[in-house]
């Protein structure tokens, strides 16, 4: 069975019971599973008293030997498979577990559900999908908050792992989740990780280059289903999305803020610390529970042309 239709067979599984959490409690996830391995790594390898030539290095090396981890744990779990009876059940069913379209709008909508009983309990909601600082958010800024996360782990969580599966297979579905999670954990400008991380941040930049892009089109095709145009999210997607510290992130962003006529982005703190990010998109900033209702409608539409996709090249892949 070919690797596009175990991504559509992934899609939907994924969408219909998720992860469980009682499976996550007692194996843990592929995500914790490189998590592990990537602190191990920076522990071991990332010294303070070392040169930043020496500490770049270091980080390129974790980040390959990361690399070699995920596509021989592919390649082995692909080549059980291929001698099961059904191993294509067995694929489509790992493979689930890159996928967080379910568990993405779960935490999404718990944001809005929060919202109205309390400004508190919405800020601890948001600390769940967010790495910013949640404690200084008015009820305005969690809800960008929400919409944000919602349109950037779109790309990341769903359009990127199902797209590498479809086209690299199990190895290259498991590749792309733990470069994404080596960029999460060690790819950001800390005094720490600015020499180590170097390499995971620049391959997770090549990496989503044409997934953030493939996401930005699938959220602009989607803004009817708010009565929006398309032809506005896409503008400003190409209008705004250079803007955004990230190559990528800032284009489903971009795309969401104008089809929804909002404005995202802007400065948020991280550890304290101010960072003064780019406003994408000209609309309003007091975005509401009602828009991260409307984020979720367009994220709903999206996903189903994202499985569209997937279908089409699927019936196109066993003719």
């Amino acid at each position: 069975m070919t690797s596009v239709v175990i991504a559509l067979l992934a899609l939907a599984i994924e969408a219909a019971v998720g992860y469980p959490d009682r499976l996550f409690r007692r194996i843990g996830h592929p995500v914790t599973w490189f998590g592990a391995l990537i602190a191990a790594l920076d522990k071991r390898l990332n010294l303070e008293n070392d040169s930043f030539a020496t500490r770049r290095a270091k980080g390129v090396a974790a980040l390959a030997a990361l690399a070699v981890a995920a596509l021989v744990a592919g390649a082995l779990i692909d080549a059980f498979a291929g001698a099961a009876s059904y191993g294509w059940a067995i694929l489509a069913l790992l493979a689930s577990s890159l996928i967080a379209q379910k568990s993405l709008s779960d935490h999404v909508a718990a944001v809005a559900e929060a919202l109205s009983r309390s400004l508190e309990d919405a800020r601890a909601e948001t600390g769940k999908i967010v790495g910013r600082d949640v404690a200084s958010l008015d009820a305005a800024g969690v809800a960008r908050a929400a919409i944000e996360s919602l349109a950037e782990n779109f790309s990341d969580g769903v359009v990127a792992p199902a797209l590498f599966l479809a086209c690299f297979g199990l190895p290259g579905a498991l590749l792309y989740k733990a470069v994404n999670t080596a960029d999460s954990m060690i790819g950001h400008k800390s005094e720490r990780h600015l020499a180590f991380g170097w390499a995971a941040a620049r391959c997770d930049d090549l990496l989503n280059i044409v997934p953030a892009r493939v996401t930005a089109a699938l959220i602009a095709a989607s803004a009817w289903t708010i009565g929006a145009r398309t032809r506005e999210a896409w503008a400003t997607a190409l209008r705004d999305a250079h803007k955004h510290a990230s190559p990528n992130a800032g284009w489903p962003e971009a795309a969401m803020a104008g089809a929804l006529g909002l404005s995202l982005g802007g400065p948020r703190a991280y550890r304290g610390m101010e960072v003064d990010g780019a406003r994408l998109g000209d609309g309003r900033r007091d975005a509401t529970p009602a828009d991260i209702a409307r984020a979720m409608a367009i994220f709903r539409c999206a996903t189903a042309g994202l499985w569209l996709i997937m279908l089409a090249s699927a019936l196109l892949s066993v003719r």
